[in-house]
């Protein structure tokens, strides 16, 4: 990620005196309030209806009222893509940058359905038949072909299931064996040899073919044939199927589109199935919860980061095929991401907690460095603030042209809609954003057996804490959950959600199944939430995540995490307990550009690795971060007794991570099981 100090160092260079250019600022900007832009749907002091059983719906719909898809005739992701075709008038689709200092190129949507059309008819010239319903595993990062796979999916009834490297090499196996896929589209050669060696190992050996994307340099021949698989480069296939192109053969609603396998934190993963019908109703719900602020169109741009293989991103993806919208992928490396927003200039941005509040972070160290900067900024955020609570959203301010231009230009200068899920942002980044970007930000909440979101924050509410209301069509009730003191009747409880987009359950796993979706049908999400007097949700915690401390109070680690973050020296944070001892210790990665600049100020030339093994860095970091924690209002036994530093960052690579940058608990404790003992030890006696 690039260094956005220095993108916010010329900013006192550029306003000038700061009275003067306050006094001038204040003059323009009462001279020049636009109207409101973004008047809610809804009262926003009761946001929905509370129903006879306890549970909340949404006030978008009438109370009551029976699902039905936002198009008439759109029912799977065949007539979405048919849709898009007509909506963009052949407009480009998918786009790809391949280097710095490069522009996006494009593929038209037409372009695009031709390929798939030639990638499906070589499945069926293979011998695999639509009414088998064949499922074809994504075995890549975010790219033109992985769409084009999914296109030929959806339009010969085959069955995408995403494979990523997360999952690690059993978890990869077990989804092989248990789909029986006869075919994977990969990205690398790196990735076939991976999976010639599995099959050669007795593992996975449904598998019959490999398309390879990027050509098949590299790849193990000699492998390929003694286990018998045949591998194919994705330009031979396209070659060899639009030469022999079949009829189409669309699925019906009710026929599985998606298995996504969640990684899960112990165990084999769980494949959920979700329908066309199910997939379909997520896309209406969310499209009826934005569209009263504006609908996406054929003029939209999206930057692809977020894995497909999860059902954010892939749902997201799916809402802005519909109007035609244009999608460019990130260059697969999060640290060219900047370079790559301000390429694309994106309209439309899915994003998590992780980044955004990276962003938040390195623009607040930057303004601290001035007196005129600081005075300024909490000025511009305040006038802007005051804009939103009157329904007010733009970027062509006065605060806008001195003081956010700079932020609006990191992601590209023209997002109109930020979404954000998988953690809850803090009430002053969520407000920092909306405020700097001048567009619509909102925060949802779901999970994988829901399709995506079953809460969403409407335009136009401008408060932060929490999740929103239930999306339309959707019912939330919280259940007691007795063993952590959340009761119902209190509006606290685990989070149940039930309707349209709620997934029958995971593939051949009826046991699983029940586990976590009830006789009644209720999906329990293990999140421990709570309803606001406005008819919100605010999410407390993960159920499986509290854990208890010797005098018999519960820690909620993430909500902790949260707060550790907002020190300016870390960058993560990983919260840990033990039911033996009275306090939490804590394993940090400090914010390396942070750390490095603060050595800098005290004339230390330490490298960022020795500066980690350093007692007092630790120790002025561990006060930093108590003096955050107490300034936030967290109680004693909440703020770490001491600390490890740590030079790695917690990645996917490493496995410390999800794909969408939330803490693997179990890896991180066990990870970390002997570090954190001996914190323990070294204080043992002490009191918290």
């Amino acid at each position: 990620m690039e260094n956005i100090l220095e993108q916010w160092g010329p900013l006192c260079t550029s306003i000038g005196v700061g009275t003067a250019v306050a006094g001038l600022a204040a003059t323009y900007y009462v001279a020049n309030m636009p109207d409101p832009n973004c008047i809610p749907p809804v009262d926003l002091k009761d946001q929905s209806y509370l129903l006879e059983d306890g549970s909340r719906t949404s006030k978008l719909v009438p109370k009551g009222a029976e699902y039905k898809p936002l198009y008439e005739g759109m029912e799977t992701f065949y007539d979405v893509f048919q849709r898009g075709i007509k909506l963009s008038g052949n407009g480009p689709f998918l786009g790809t940058r391949s280097g710095p200092n490069q522009e996006y190129e494009w593929l038209s949507y037409q372009d695009v359905y031709d390929q798939s059309i030639s990638l499906g008819s070589w499945m069926v010239g293979q011998g695999m038949k639509s009414e088998d319903k064949t499922i074809i595993g994504i075995f890549s990062q975010n790219r033109s072909e992985w769409v084009i796979t999914e296109k030929a999916c959806s339009a010969y009834s085959f069955v995408p299931v995403a494979l990523y490297d997360t999952l690690g090499d059993d978890a990869v196996t077990f989804i092989m064996e248990q789909t029986e896929m006869p075919v994977i589209v990969v990205d690398l050669s790196e990735k076939v040899n991976k999976l010639l060696q599995m099959v050669s190992n007795g593992r996975g050996k449904s598998l019959k073919t490999i398309l390879v994307m990027n050509g098949l340099d590299g790849v193990d021949q000699e492998l390929a044939a003694k286990v018998k698989i045949k591998v194919v480069s994705f330009k031979e296939a396209l070659e060899k199927g639009k030469s022999d192109i079949r009829n189409v053969q669309p699925p019906s609603p009710d026929d599985i589109a998606i298995m996504c396998y969640t990684s899960g934190t112990t165990g084999n993963p769980k494949g959920v199935v979700i329908t066309y019908r199910q997939a379909i109703a997520q896309m209406t719900m969310i499209s009826i919860n934005d569209y009263h602020y504006r609908k996406f169109n054929k003029d939209d741009t999206h930057l692809s980061y977020l894995p497909l293989a999860h059902m954010y991103e892939r749902i997201g993806q799916q809402c802005l095929t519909m109007e035609g919208a244009k999608i460019g992928f990130f260059r697969g490396d999060v640290k060219l991401l900047l370079d790559d927003l301000q390429t694309l200039k994106p309209t439309v941005f899915f994003s998590v907690p992780r980044l955004m509040n990276r962003i938040y972070d390195k623009v607040i160290a930057g303004v601290k460095s001035s007196k005129v900067k600081q005075f300024l900024f909490n000025w511009a955020i305040s006038s802007k603030e005051k804009e939103l609570k009157q329904y007010v959203i733009r970027r062509n301010s006065i605060w806008d042209k001195i003081v956010f231009k700079k932020i609006q230009a990191l992601f590209g200068g023209k997002v109109d809609i930020v979404v954000t899920g998988s953690a809850p942002l803090e009430a002053e980044v969520l407000t920092f954003f909306r405020c700097a970007l001048g567009c619509a930000f909102v925060e949802a909440f779901g999970q994988t057996e829901s399709v995506a979101a079953v809460t969403m924050g409407l335009v136009g509410d401008w408060s932060a804490g929490h999740v929103g209301p239930p999306l339309p069509y959707t019912y939330i009730k919280l259940f007691d959950a007795p063993e952590y003191n959340y009761y119902a009747k209190n509006n606290q409880g685990e989070v149940c959600a039930k309707g349209v987009t709620i997934s029958s359950g995971y593939y051949k796993d009826p046991v699983k199944t029940a586990e976590t979706i009830d006789k009644e049908g209720w999906l329990h999400t293990g999140d421990i939430g709570q309803w606001l007097p406005n008819g919100t949700l605010k999410i407390i915690d993960r159920k499986k995540n509290l854990f208890k401390l010797s005098q018999g109070e519960y820690v909620a680690p993430e909500k902790v995490e949260l707060v550790y973050s907002r020190s300016s020296f870390v960058a993560q944070a990983f919260v840990e307990g033990d039911s033996l001892q009275p306090y939490v210790m804590a394993v940090i990665v400090p914010d390396e550009e942070v750390l490095m600049s603060w050595a800098k100020s005290q004339n230390i030339s330490d490298s960022f690795q020795e500066l980690c093994k350093s007692e007092s860095v630790k120790s002025m970091i561990l006060l930093d971060i108590q003096k955050t924690c107490r300034e936030a209002g967290l109680k004693g036994f909440e703020i770490t007794k001491d600390i490890i530093l740590r030079s790695e960052l917690f990645s996917i690579e490493n496995g410390l991570v999800t794909p969408t940058f939330k803490n693997k608990r179990p890896q991180l404790r066990s990870f970390f099981k002997n570090d954190i003992a001996a914190l323990y030890k070294k204080h043992s006696g002490g009191s918290g």
